[in-house]
């Protein structure tokens, strides 16, 4: 259990941060701007779920549920992949969290309208912020990508934030009227 009851610590202030390993690293490093982009990506969310709480209760439910994860993920990658004994079990993504997203997908994409072009980022404004979302959680993905080239993570930390890109995607288009209200792209219109 997380208990939070002083805010701030003053132990940043050399401009470092402690990982869940007890190891400080700079705030700049790819670590922490890895898991830094997943919460911002799930401050996106968040703001998308503004628009989907009371409209859209099935989106709202996986967006929810996606928030955790988020924290999950987070943890995970807070938590490096060591030998050491931490003392206590990291938590870490699961492939059956990819697979509830890969499922939620499937649902979405059902009932979508065929696309003929590519998607600009528009339509309401839940679809609007899902894209925003998209765009965040690909930056995100690509720095654990880097990372991964360099220390060990989770492959399917990696694998989730993939399909969770694909996600906020196919969600966009179900919330603009499944697809039909999508605002495409029209190659060389403004020539």
């Amino acid at each position: 259990m997380v208990v939070l009851n002083k805010i701030y610590t003053k132990t940043g202030d050399d401009g470092t941060t402690a990982l869940g390993s007890g190891e400080r690293r700079p705030k700049n490093d790819l670590r922490i701007n890895a898991y830094g982009t997943v919460d911002e990506t799930n401050a996106v969310v968040g703001l998308v779920r503004l628009h989907t709480e009371n409209t859209s209760p099935e989106v709202d439910a996986v967006l929810s549920r996606i928030q955790n994860d988020l924290f999950d993920l987070g943890a995970d990658l807070a938590t490096p992949e060591t030998d050491q004994d931490l003392g206590y079990e990291p938590l870490r993504i699961t492939d059956a969290q990819v697979s509830a997203i890969e499922d939620a997908i499937d649902v979405l994409n059902a009932d979508l309208t065929p696309l003929r072009s590519f998607v600009l980022p528009g339509g309401s404004a839940a679809s609007a912020h899902l894209h925003h979302a998209r765009t965040v959680s690909r930056r995100a993905e690509r720095l654990m990508v880097e990372l991964s080239a360099r220390e060990n993570i989770n492959p399917a930390a990696v694998k989730y934030m993939n399909r969770l890109s694909d996600y906020f995607f196919v969600a966009s288009r179900y919330l603009n009227n499944k697809g039909d209200a999508d605002v495409l792209w029209v190659p060389g219109k403004n020539r």
